[in-house]
């Protein structure tokens, strides 16, 4: 049975806009690249991603066989 919707629907917003007048350019990688990297050197340091890292990539090259 199907389930059955009440009170009032709300209507989602279209993905992308109709009336676009001036559009933005996009950023350049090397910008997104800048903005993300800090983020993800700290969150290496705190969690201690580099061990983890170092140990994911000896499983890898264990199974592997080298």
């Amino acid at each position: 049975m199907a389930p059955q919707l009440t009170g009032t629907s709300r209507r989602r917003r279209p993905a992308v806009p109709q009336s676009r007048s001036t559009e933005q350019p996009t950023r350049h990688p090397a910008v997104a690249l800048a903005m993300a990297l800090p983020c993800a050197v700290l969150l290496v340091m705190l969690f201690g991603g580099w061990d983890q890292m170092a140990n994911q990539a000896q499983a890898v090259a264990d199974l592997i066989g080298r």
